[in-house]
């Protein structure tokens, strides 16, 4: 039987990763960086904006900015045309 996380990327899901920077409660003049890491399904993002939903609905810390990459794990195989063949006995 498939974990779960293969059974979701097969679904589409791919690993995303997000740097947030966010500004200190009692130093708003500080940024501070958080690295946030989950499969998601891209272009909308479903997991990270639940993720940024509670941030900004419990946590002191303000967002200053997200930036996101994303990758799909589970691509089509990619294929290269290759000049001569080699026999092995």
């Amino acid at each position: 039987m498939a974990s779960v996380d293969f059974r979701r990327q097969l679904e589409g899901f791919g690993l995303t990763t997000a740097n947030i920077l966010y500004r200190l409660p009692d130093h708003p003049g500080i940024l501070q960086n958080f690295i946030w890491q989950q499969h998601d399904v891209h272009p909308h993002f479903p997991e990270l904006r639940k993720f940024l939903d509670f941030w900004s609905r419990e946590l002191d810390g303000l967002l200053h900015s997200v930036t996101v990459a994303h990758c799909q794990l589970i691509k089509p195989a990619e294929f290269k045309a290759v000049d001569g063949e080699f026999r092995l006995n």
